[in-house]
C-alpha cells in the first residue's frame, strides 16, 4: 500500500493528463523522426489477394513535410473521429438527464434496499464483466452508477468505480455467453491459420468454456483485490481524497419518489418490451445483422440513450422536477456543461493515439517484441505466458483489440501451429494478454473518461491516482488468470465447442 501511495503522489505530481498527452504527441513526433532517419524496418505478413505476403513497415517522421502537414491538417479529424467522443457524450446525455431528475439517486436507493451491502462488489464485477456484450457502453454506463451505489452506502465512490473499471477493462475478453467479439477474433484467426492449413476453420464458440471459467475467476479475484487492497487502502482517507462518503438514508423513499420510481419504471419496462420486439421479430429494426455485429449491438448506444432519457423525462414529470420542455434542455445544458472537462482531455488524447498510429511504431514495436518470442525455443505452456506478457506489453503501444490481433494473428497463429498449438489456444492467449493491461494503459481510449470520473470524487486526482488505483488488479488478473491459463493447458481440456488446444495437420 505505502508503494501504491508513492505511485500516487508520483503520477499526480505530473502536470495535468490534458498536458501529459499534449506532451506525449510531441514525443512521439521527436521518437518518429528519428526512427525514420535510422531507416528503422519491420516485416509482417499480410493477406493480399487470398494470398499470404511478407509486408514492409517502415516509421514514419510526423516531422517531415508530409508529417508535419498530416498532423496539421489532421487535428480537427483525429478529435471528430475519437471512438469514445460520440459515444460518451451521446450516452451522457441520457444518463445526465436521468441523473439530475433524480431517478438514478431514487433507483440506487430501491437497489440498495436489495443488494446486501456484503454482495455489492462481487455484483458490480460481474456485471461489468459481462458489459462486453454489449461492446463499449459498459464504459460509459457502469462507472458513476457503481460510485454512486457506495457513496450511498458510506463507502468511497473510488472502490466502486475502480472494481467496476477493473470489471468491464481488465475483463473485457471474459464472458458467459458468445459475444461478437468471439467472432471477430476467431475469423482473424483462421485467416491465420490458413497460411498453414488452408482448410482450417476456428469457430466463434472456439474459447467459450475458458472465458466462462475466466469470468467466474475474475469476479473472485477482483472482489478478493477489492477487499483486500483497494477498500482498506480508502477507508483511512477523508471524503476530498476519495475516503468513505456519509452513508445515505436508503430507508426513506419519498411519496413523490416512489411516484416517480412507477413512472421511470414502467416506461423502462415498456422500453424494453418494445426492444426485445425488434429485435426478435423478423422485418423489425434491430433484427439481423449489420456487418459483423448483430443490429442491436451496432446501435447499443443511442439505444442506451433513449433507455435513460424516456425513464429519466417520465421520473421528472411525475416528481414535478420537470414542467416544461425548458426544464429539459436546461437539464440537458447542464449536463454538457459538466462534461467540458473531458472534452478538453478528449481532444489531446485523440491527437496522442492517432500520431502514434501514424508514425507506425507501435506496431513497429509490437512486431519486434513477436519475432523476439519466436527465437525462444521454450515448452508450450512458457511459450504460451511469454506470448501473454508480449501481447500486454503491445497493448500498452497499440490500444485495439481487434487492430493488435489483425497483425499477430497471421504471424504467431501459424508460428505456434508448427509446434502443435491450436489457432484456439494461441487466440485464448491472446484475450488473456489483451486484457490484463487495459486498465493502465494511455492507449485505452476509455481511460479519459473513467479519469473524468475519478475527478468529479477526487478534484485533485490525476493519472497517478488512477494508475495507483489499477495496477493491482492488473497484477492480479496476470497471475490469476496466466496460472488458469497453464492449468487449462495441463489438464488438456477443450477450450470451447469445437476448441481444441492441440493441432494436428489435417485437423479440422
Amino acid at each position: 500500500m505505502k508503494l501504491l501511495d508513492r505511485i500516487e503522489r508520483v503520477g499526480n505530481a505530473l502536470p495535468d493528463p490534458a498536458t501529459l498527452f499534449f506532451g506525449g504527441a510531441l514525443l512521439v513526433m521527436g521518437l518518429s523522426h528519428l526512427a525514420a532517419l535510422a531507416d528503422w524496418e519491420v516485416t509482417k505478413t499480410v493477406s493480399q489477394a487470398g494470398a499470404q505476403v511478407q509486408e514492409s513497415v517502415r516509421a514514419r517522421s510526423l516531422l517531415s513535410a508530409d508529417g508535419a502537414y498530416w498532423a496539421v491538417s489532421s487535428l480537427v479529424d483525429n478529435f471528430k473521429n475519437f471512438p469514445p467522443l460520440a459515444i460518451v457524450l451521446v450516452g451522457m446525455l441520457g444518463i445526465g438527464l436521468a441523473d439530475r431528475t433524480g431517478f438514478i439517486g431514487a433507483l440506487l436507493k430501491a437497489l440498495l434496499l436489495a443488494v446486501h451491502p456484503a454482495a455489492l462488489t462481487p455484483t458490480v464485477f460481474f456485471v461489468g464483466v459481462m458489459s462486453s456484450l454489449a461492446l463499449d457502453a459498459g464504459y460509459v454506463v457502469l462507472p458513476p452508477v457503481a460510485a454512486a451505489l457506495y457513496a450511498a452506502l458510506g463507502r468511497s465512490p473510488l472502490v466502486g468505480l475502480a472494481a467496476v473499471f477493473a470489471g468491464v477493462s481488465a475483463g473485457f475478453s471474459a464472458n458467459l455467453l458468445v459475444t461478437s467479439l468471439d467472432a471477430v477474433l476467431a475469423g482473424f484467426s483462421e485467416a491465420g491459420a490458413h497460411i498453414l492449413d488452408s482448410d482450417y476453420a476456428v469457430a466463434a464458440t472456439a474459447n467459450l468454456y475458458f472465458m466462462i471459467a475466466s469470468t467466474v475467476l475474475l469476479t473472485a479475484v477482483g472482489w478478493a483485490v477489492t477487499a483486500l487492497w483497494i477498500e482498506p487502502r480508502l477507508a483511512k482517507r477523508p471524503a476530498a481524497e476519495g475516503g468513505p462518503r456519509a452513508a445515505a438514508q436508503t430507508q426513506a423513499i419519498s411519496a413523490a419518489e416512489r411516484r416517480g420510481l412507477w413512472a421511470g419504471g414502467a416506461t423502462a419496462l415498456a422500453l424494453l418490451l418494445l426492444y426485445a420486439a425488434a429485435i426478435g421479430i423478423p422485418g423489425a429494426p434491430l433484427h439481423g445483422m449489420d456487418g459483423r455485429f448483430p443490429r442491436w449491438v451496432a446501435a447499443i448506444i443511442p439505444l442506451i440513450f433513449i433507455g435513460f432519457f424516456a425513464p429519466g423525462l417520465a421520473y421528472g414529470i411525475a416528481t414535478g422536477n420537470l414542467k416544461s420542455d425548458r426544464d429539459v434542455a436546461r437539464t440537458l445544458g447542464d449536463t454538457m456543461s459538466a462534461m467540458g472537462g473531458y472534452i478538453v482531455l478528449a481532444f489531446f488524447a485523440a491527437q496522442f493515439i492517432e500520431f502514434f498510429r501514424y508514425s507506425g511504431l507501435g506496431e513497429m514495436l509490437a512486431i519486434r517484441g513477436g519475432q523476439a518470442l519466436a527465437r525462444a525455443d521454450l515448452p508450450a505452456p512458457l511459450l504460451m505466458l511469454c506470448f501473454v506478457g508480449v501481447v500486454s506489453l503491445a497493448n500498452l503501444a497499440i490500444g485495439s483489440m481487434s487492430a493488435k490481433y489483425a497483425f499477430f494473428a497471421p504471424v504467431f497463429v501459424p508460428m505456434f501451429m508448427q509446434v502443435g498449438i491450436s489457432p484456439e489456444l494461441t487466440q485464448a492467449a491472446y484475450r488473456v494478454g489483451d486484457s490484463i493491461t487495459n486498465v493502465i494503459t494511455p492507449l485505452n481510449p476509455y481511460l479519459v473518461i473513467v479519469l473524468v470520473f475519478l475527478r468529479q470524487v477526487v478534484p485533485q486526482g490525476g493519472i497517478g491516482t488512477l494508475i495507483a488505483l489499477m495496477l493491482p488488479y492488473a497484477g492480479a488478473f496476470a497471475l490469476a488468470w496466466g496460472v488458469l491459463l497453464i492449468g487449462w493447458m495441463l489438464l488438456g481440456l477443450p477450450l470451447g465447442p469445437a476448441g481444441p488446444l492441440h493441432y494436428a495437420a489435417g485437423a479440422p
